[in-house]
């Protein structure tokens, strides 16, 4: 009843206003609305009407076309970026120091030592291999080697490349030769490592172009999978303690020490110590830009009980980084030298993103697929640790182990040879992979908020040859108290951190295109070609409204015209007479007759008389009150 009756309203409005028809419609539309072009359609003659038909298309498809190029570049979400100088006092970075060297050789040289001797075998054949023949009886632990040797590629015959083992396997077959192993060195033959699995059947070779990153690459593999069966407590306590490392602190004005650095353990550098770090610490602030307000350190990095094939490098890691920000160090640190003062100068630069759909950046991480396996540490969220925890996953998933040097999920173990020897080939090939860090770098997303520490750096020989001799003094007295010198110049670090200045650049992004440009420029371009505004569409779009209607009318009528079509098809005969009916609204037992009648017959059998009709019973409901409304939209109906 109430569809009924708002489908009346609406044929009333088209009655007073368009019309009933789709041409009265759009006659109405062009002679009433405050768009230019159609009124000249209606108003003008025929040659005119024509003219002004097609400008009136063509301007209406500039301005389609012009509305679509704006649409997609605001829908192109791009950004513009600002720059500002701020100036305030600063809160000072947190500062990680980690020594080049993990681990204090005296200390884990018994885990380390079949590996050294098998390794001093490897620089022996490679150096001399024609005197290394008489040691090689020697009792060398080879379940190491037989996981990944390494080995010579001879491609001097290109067609047929040769697989040298540096213990005498050939292992294409022929017999080894000493002589022709020294000419293959002195020749330039690759240098590889091998890495299989399957028990031996699939094989890789991992090509090197020096003797030194062979073996290098290949003790820190061997190294990995013992460390990878050592429980991390031991490996704490394996590495540089605080307090014989850090010999002195000063911040600013005030005096510091070991305790005021929070320790982690970094599988790359061992013990790692970070200042001005944490969650729920306040920062400390910098009083002053300049030197003297600066955090001053000098360290000990025991450079005489470096691992000797593990630690190619000497000083010390150091990086700046956010209060609650991991130290990835690895990638983002720097070296400081050792018999050297090292000046770092820092300024900061804020970049600030607008986020989703303008920058694929996140907040704290929430809405990345990946697992934070650095959030043990409580930490915020960083692309660094949602890559590394991709690459741990993946190595999970793929290797049934996660590997040394990333943090671990609860449940899953470390990769090492004894419990899954295939893992280096597996480790080998995911590195190598680049669908995988392309899967990776899709999931993560840069954080939307960062700060960036920019540094100068500046170095100095420290102590000088003049104070060398009282300083070490002094120092070797307060950490070992005693008299003699036990301290060295390659062993000492002097490190000076410090702002540059107060002043700090923000890069903030903006959007290019906002809806107020979206706005002007939609307006501006229907304004100039068709001298439109926005009521002029609020027309077009009541237009489109009177075209529905219409269209709801005209599919209405058909429908009912329909029913009633199939309403009359359904009568098989003629229809009943009004004794019939008053007969069957009086005795409910009433049956019509619906005997098949034959042609010649009358419309009663037997030529009885026609029944008189009666008196129908009266309508009741006529001599109710009803609403005006209702009457009047039972006579609208009528009407129609």
């Amino acid at each position: 009843m109430h569809v009924k009756k708002y489908l009346l309203k609406g044929l009333h409005r088209l009655q007073k206003g368009p019309g009933y028809t789709y041409k009265e419609l759009l006659v109405w539309y062009c002679d009433n609305t405050n768009t230019h072009g159609p009124k000249r359609i209606i108003c003008e003659g025929p040659k005119k009407k024509a003219m002004w038909f097609l400008l009136t298309l063509l301007f209406t498809a500039l301005v389609c076309w012009q509305w679509g190029i704006f649409i997609r570049t605001y829908l192109s979400w791009e950004v513009s970026v600002s720059l500002s100088v701020g100036f305030k006092t600063m809160d000072f970075p947190a500062v990680t120091i980690c020594n080049a060297s993990p681990f204090k050789y005296s200390k884990i040289k018994h885990l380390l030592k079949d590996l050294d001797e098998l390794m001093e075998a490897v620089l022996e054949r490679i150096l001399a291999p024609e005197l290394s023949h008489a040691n090689a009886t020697r009792n060398l632990n080879f379940s190491i080697w037989n996981h990944t040797p390494l080995v010579l590629i001879d491609e001097r015959n290109l067609h047929h490349p040769m697989v040298l083992d540096l213990f005498g396997d050939n292992h294409n077959g022929l017999t080894r030769s000493s002589a022709s192993e020294k000419i293959c060195n002195a020749h330039g033959c690759k240098m590889a490592m091998r890495l299989c699995s399957l028990n031996g059947t699939q094989c890789t070779f991992r090509n090197f172009t020096s003797a030194t990153q062979a073996v290098t690459e290949w003790y820190i593999l061997q190294a990995t999978n013992i460390f990878a069966q050592v429980p991390q407590q031991e490996l704490v306590e394996m590495s540089y303690p605080g307090e014989q490392m850090i010999l002195a602190c000063l911040f600013g004005a005030e005096p510091c020490n070991y305790r005021n650095f929070t320790s982690i353990f970094y599988p790359h550098y061992g013990n790692c110590y970070i200042f001005n770090w944490g969650m729920t610490e306040k920062a400390l602030p910098s009083a002053n830009p300049g030197t003297e307000f600066g955090l001053k350190l000098i360290l000990d990095i025991g450079q005489e009980d470096y691992v000797p094939f593990l630690a190619s490098t000497a000083g010390v890691r150091l990086m700046l980084h956010e209060q609650r920000s991991y130290p990835f160090i690895r990638d983002e640190g720097i070296y400081a030298m050792s018999g050297t003062e090292t000046s770092i100068g820092v300024l900061v630069d804020k970049l600030q993103r607008m986020g989703e759909p303008y920058s694929p950046c996140t907040v704290n991480g929430s809405e990345v697929p990946v697992q934070n396996f650095y959030s043990d540490y409580n930490t915020t969220y960083s692309i660094q640790a949602c890559l590394r925890s991709c690459f741990q996953d993946h190595m999970i998933r793929n290797c049934n182990c996660g590997h040394y040097l990333y943090p671990l999920p609860r449940g899953e173990k470390y990769c090492n040879n004894r419990d899954f020897p295939d893992w280096a080939h597996c480790y080998s090939d995911l590195q190598m992979s680049v669908a995988q860090r392309e899967t990776c770098i899709g999931m993560c997303k840069e954080s939307c908020n960062d700060t960036q520490y920019k540094m100068t750096i500046s170095m100095a020989d420290w102590p000088s040859e003049a104070s060398e001799d009282w300083i070490f003094h002094v120092l070797s007295q307060e950490r070992d108290q005693s008299t003699n010198i036990t301290l060295s110049r390659k062993g000492i670090v002097k490190l000076n951190i410090y702002f540059q200045e107060f002043n700090y650049r923000t890069i903030e992004e903006s959007a290019a295109n906002n809806i107020v440009w979206l706005l002007s420029n939609l307006g501006g371009q229907f304004g100039f070609w068709m001298g439109g505004s926005v009521l002029c569409l609020i027309e077009f779009g009541e237009i489109i409204i009177d075209f529905v209607w219409i269209t709801i009318i005209k599919l209405v009528a058909l429908a009912k015209s329909l029913r009633q079509r199939r309403a009359q098809a359904s009568y098989a005969g003629p229809p009943p007479t009004v004794a019939e009916l008053v007969e069957a609204h009086t005795n409910f037992g009433f049956q019509p007759d619906t005997a098949p009648r034959s042609p010649n017959t009358g419309p009663y059998p037997n030529e009885q008389a026609l029944p008189i009709p009666g008196t129908p019973p009266p309508n009741y409901d006529s001599l109710r009150l009803q609403p005006l409304d209702v009457i009047e939209s039972d006579s609208e109906g009528d009407a129609i």
